[in-house]
């Protein structure tokens, strides 16, 4: 399936947010996905991860997570600077600030031909916490989480009562939750707790766990892994293809 790509600014109530829109070449309604990347924004791999999910017939909206705290474009590079640049944003932006995101980019899905109302959620690292975050939102159907950073930590800022792993009466749509079994940034401690609060709520979830690193969906760098890449993305597409 051919794609095209665009850029959007999307109002925001904390400022302009710098929206890449990767499609389906046409104005055939699809499916939309809000896609959300690791700390570093829109990287080369999370680019191509969006463009593949688009060739599939979706609507990728992969928006900058930290547009409050960067110029507008602004790419950190898979290196120190860039780690300590990005974990020192995840620090300072505050929880709430992502659902005004989500409003936003939700309202202007709702404008546009392109979008038939079916909506889902994805992302890798920090950004599959925010895919979670996402599922708050009442129009979200179906949600993977790729190695979701932080769900089992108060790293990220939050009010009383805001934590994400707090918030999970208001999902309403099916989660998928993958992980990486030698991820050192989410151990099994973490990862038992997140599933022991998903099934106390009685959320429609799935859980799958590999023999992987964190961050093994990135196609650069020794963590990743090509296997896992597609298990991955066969999971993701069977139930975006069944709910949405």
């Amino acid at each position: 399936m051919l794609t095209q790509s665009h850029i959007v600014d999307l109002v925001t109530n904390t400022g302009t947010m710098r929206t890449y829109v990767h499609r389906p070449l046409g104005d055939k309604p699809v499916p939309a996905v809000l896609f959300y990347s690791e700390i570093f924004q829109q990287t080369g791999p999370i680019e191509r991860a969006a463009r593949f999910m688009a060739g599939q017939g979706y609507a990728i909206l992969v928006p900058e997570v930290f547009h409050e705290l960067n110029p507008i474009g602004t790419v950190l590079g898979y290196d120190d600077a860039g780690r300590e640049k990005g974990n020192a944003d995840k620090a300072a932006k505050d929880v709430q600030g992502y659902d005004t995101d989500n409003r936003a980019a939700i309202a202007y899905l709702q404008t546009q031909p392109w979008y038939n109302g079916n909506l889902g959620a994805m992302g890798f690292c920090i950004g599959g916490h925010l895919a979670f975050r996402a599922a708050l939102q009442a129009e979200v159907k179906a949600t993977a989480c790729f190695y979701a950073t932080d769900l089992h930590t108060n790293v990220i800022p939050n009010k009383p009562g805001q934590h994400s792993m707090e918030k999970l009466a208001d999902i309403k749509g099916e989660l998928m939750m993958i992980w990486g079994k030698q991820d050192n940034h989410i151990p099994t401690a973490g990862r038992l707790l997140v599933y022991q609060k998903l099934l106390d709520a009685n959320l429609n979830f799935t859980w799958h766990e590999f023999n992987g690193q964190h961050a093994f969906m990135r196609d650069e760098g020794e963590r990743y892994d090509a296997q896992l890449e597609q298990i991955g993305y066969q999971l993701v597409l069977q139930m975006f293809g069944r709910v949405l």
